[in-house]
């Protein structure tokens, strides 16, 4: 006589599966509550977009993109992070508390881009098509197109919004574009390879690549006021959160230097291999920097220096934002900085 198998095990085991399932989900949910604490690195090389935990440092998803993802900009009411892909000729709109990518609209080049203080302009420096873009910043239609000589790269606004100073790469010069009307102000020698400009206490300051030094250009006519010395290969300058300090990515030289707000004397260098680029700050106080040549991030204590991690990226890490970072309302506007 045959016997008859035995069901319990079966039921025992879809009650286990059920039970797994829900912890699973129990552990997708707290995933997705932290995940509203998101870095956005783009990963140029490998058109995506790393999207980390940022109190964990774990990679929540990787977002792809077209071809060549190099700059963000946040809208002006914090909705969306704005995601330019150069050679996609594409702009992406991503969720800045989930991450989601929710649309695209086609733009020509957006390489670098930044909207005005105001929010009213949202220029874009198209450094492959030696362009300059200033669009309404409402509904990104084209109001001024002008062609420059050449590699436009980085920019910043006075914080009237009335003006935008873009540094031209191939040409060691930077110019001044009046924003209302598109009109070049003026155009100025500031020595060789100019990447990043931040506007500082009335003054415009540039990272000269090609050089040792940031020059401190007067924003009435664009003349060097002061050259502040410091590691071989200045390029992007950025703002501490409490605004007593500014940093300065020295990619060639694998430096970042510390200069205080006020004299603008260097205070505290960083040593940081691989490429540092762009930087941010967690809401701990510690400073994120890209690595542009080592595929990572590297987490750093800017009082002691000590790099306390470094996280995988894709290759050529480039621009980076960390959707806990606020705008500087708090200052007048006299004082406020156009962040880079």
């Amino acid at each position: 006589m045959r016997s008859v198998p035995f069901r319990r095990p079966r039921l025992v085991h879809r009650a286990s599966v059920l039970m797994m399932a829900g912890a699973a989900l129990a552990v997708l949910s707290a995933g997705a509550a932290r995940a509203e604490r998101l870095a956005f690195v783009l990963n140029s090389a490998d058109a995506t977009i790393s999207e980390f935990d940022i109190d964990t440092h774990q990679e929540v998803r990787r977002v792809s993109v077209l071809r060549e993802p190099h700059h963000t900009a946040p809208t002006p009411d914090g909705k969306y992070l704005l995601v330019g892909d150069t050679a996609g000729n594409m702009l992406f709109f991503l969720d800045a508390v989930t991450g989601e990518r929710l649309k695209q609209i086609p733009l020509a080049d957006p390489y670098q881009l930044q909207f005005s203080p105001d929010g009213r302009f949202f220029t874009i420096a198209g450094l492959a098509r030696n362009q300059v873009d200033i669009y309404d910043g409402s509904d990104y239609h084209l109001l001024h197109r002008l062609h420059v000589d050449a590699m436009p790269s980085h920019m910043n606004y006075a914080p009237d919004s009335s003006v935008v100073y873009v540094s031209l790469q191939d040409t060691g010069k930077v110019t001044a574009i009046e924003t209302a009307t598109g009109n070049v102000l003026w155009t100025s020698d500031v020595g060789s390879t100019p990447a990043g400009v931040l506007w500082h206490n009335g003054q415009v300051l540039v990272g000269v690549m090609g050089t040792n030094y940031v020059a401190v250009l007067d924003p009435a006519d664009g003349h060097i006021a002061r050259k502040i010395e410091m590691a071989p290969g200045p390029h992007n300058l950025f703002v501490s959160p409490d605004q007593k300090h500014l940093y300065v990515t020295c990619r060639a030289s694998g430096v970042i230097e510390r200069l205080d707000w006020d004299t603008l004397n260097v205070v505290q260098s960083y040593h940081v291999a691989g490429g540092p680029d762009d930087i941010v700050f967690a809401p701990d106080g510690k400073m994120w920097a890209t690595l542009r040549w080592r595929q990572h991030v590297a987490i750093i204590d800017p009082t002691s220096g000590e790099i306390v991690d470094t996280i995988r990226t894709g290759r050529s890490p480039h621009g980076i934002w960390l959707n806990t970072n606020q705008p500087l309302l708090h200052l007048s506007m006299a004082d406020r900085p156009a962040m880079p």
